[in-house]
């Protein structure tokens, strides 16, 4: 089989979704191919918008996740591999088109990530001090086109959400400058931010119970290690019902989440008892409350700024469902942040599906439809990732996901007279020929190899493993050898 007859395969998006898949479907190909007759290769290139890969591991999550490292760590292994080709500073439907791609591949795989906030949708969400989780993590991961400056000064701050991202906005938050510059790679601009935060006292609403929260394990223990930091619960809201108790039981994961929580119990009755000291035993200057069935239903201000947050008393039964009380608490606050979930980017000349804020495609099952209900699926066009079933799971979850969509995509090849040789342009020059006649310079694996290797020098300049770049200007000129 020569190299213009391997199959050719466009992913959207360079973040755990794509960099899986790619990685997957090579492994697969080779696995599968005799048995259903298509060539044993595949040249995979990566279209990435930003200057660099790794999307969410780099740009979605908290800095202090030790475990992140380790996960670009592997992705980096995947994208060293001849078969696989990165296009970073490549924004498809500007830079490139899908008409463009279709022409030169034959199949292209949506994985592209999240960038925007679900709108909070409550009276006062509109005034001065009221903050969408996805801009504050843009400002302290170093997104490039995210802001500089971060204002922190608010003494009484509310955090709304019951999942990992609202934990790591309040962490962050809650976080000491020095600690967190010598445990983790941010850039200047957010320690300095950092130092500067006034934040006193942070609530954190959750509306459901104990037993129906999304954290995970591991946000917890990180929760639990904050200087300076008392935590603070309320007692009633570990007193769980045997049902509930036995309902949670029986999922391993929230079986975990449930146990780690009562430690926490034991840790907030312990700090108290001590005199409001953190975690190590040292006097806290900054207090730090987990209220669970508190629903969030106004914020409250004046003259355009926020002043307070109003939250109802809620119920929540063994089944998972929440009633309200008509039980409400005022709460001082001059800042809110609201992690309740983020809206996937949209793809132009793809259907979205506003409903499962996700690309339209079939049952969930990765292939793209003409429209979001129903619809016709549209060949070679598929979806991985929070692109395809929305902003929900793990990282870890889109592995599964990119299993079952690159079978999908094997399957159809399989299916067709072409073998899925689809594209008329076999070329493998095409697409550089392409961009280059339009101007547009690619950072490539190489390019993304001398990024790091200057983060990672200024990092050692101050004993710390990694340093973000965070200008596209800088990246493109370190990527380029300049």
């Amino acid at each position: 089989m020569t190299e213009n007859n391997e199959l050719r395969i466009a992913v959207i998006g360079s973040g755990p979704a794509g960099v899986y898949s790619s990685d997957i479907l090579l492994k697969q190909l080779a696995k599968r191919s005799e048995e259903l007759g298509l060539p044993a290769t595949a040249r995979i290139d990566l279209f990435e918008k930003l200057p660099v890969p790794f999307g969410l591991v780099r740009y979605g999550v908290a800095p202090d996740h030790p475990s992140i490292k380790f996960i670009a760590g592997a992705l980096e292994k995947t994208l060293d591999n001849p078969n696989i080709h990165l296009y970073c500073d490549v924004e498809f439907g500007k830079d490139v088109t899908l008409d463009e791609l279709l022409a030169r591949y034959d199949a292209v795989l949506f994985a592209t990530g999240a960038v925007k906030d679900k709108p909070l949708g409550l009276p006062g969400s509109d005034l001065e001090g009221v903050y969408g989780a996805a801009k504050f993590v843009e400002w302290y991961d170093g997104y490039p086109t995210g802001a500089r400056e971060w204002p922190l000064d608010a003494e009484n701050v509310a955090v709304i959400g019951g999942g990992n991202v609202a934990m790591d906005v309040a962490r962050e938050l809650m976080r000491n400058a020095d600690d967190l510059k010598a445990k983790t790679d941010i850039p200047d601009n957010v320690y300095e931010g950092i130092q500067k935060n006034k934040a006193k006292v942070l609530h954190l609403f959750i509306r459901r119970g104990v037993a129906q929260a999304k954290f995970s394990v591991q946000e917890l223990r990180e929760m639990e290690k904050l200087p300076g930091v008392q935590l603070i619960i309320n007692e009633d809201d570990f007193d769980l019902d045997e049902e509930t108790i036995e309902v949670a039981g029986k999922d391993k994961l929230a079986r975990q989440m449930v146990e780690e929580l009562f430690t926490i119990r034991e840790m907030a009755e312990d700090m108290e008892d001590d005199g409001d000291v953190d975690f190590e035993g040292n006097p806290a200057d900054r207090k730090y409350y987990i209220h669970f069935n508190s629903a969030p239903t106004e914020v409250l201000g004046e003259d355009g700024k926020v002043t307070g947050i109003r939250v109802e008393v809620t119920e929540t039964g063994a089944d998972g469902k929440m009633h309200r009380t008509g039980e409400f608490v005022d709460y001082p606050v001059e800042a809110v942040y609201h992690a309740i979930g983020y809206k996937p980017a949209e793809a132009p000349g793809i259907a979205y599906d506003e409903k499962g804020a996700h690309l339209a495609n079939a049952n969930g099952d990765g292939r793209i439809t003409t429209e979001a209900d129903g619809g016709e699926v549209r060949p070679r066009l598929y979806a991985t990732g929070w692109a395809k079933r929305g902003p929900v799971g793990l990282i870890g979850s889109t592995k599964s996901d990119a299993l079952m969509i690159v079978n999908h995509m094997l399957e159809d090849f399989a299916a067709a007279p072409e073998h899925g040789l689809f594209a008329e342009d076999r070329n493998p020059e095409s697409i550089d020929e392409l961009l280059a006649g339009k101007g547009i310079r690619p950072i490539d694996f190489a390019g993304w190899k001398r990024i790091d290797k200057f983060e990672r020098a200024e990092g050692a300049k101050e004993g710390r493993e990694h340093k973000k770049v965070i200008e596209p200007e800088q990246m493109r000129k370190l990527a380029a050898g300049e």
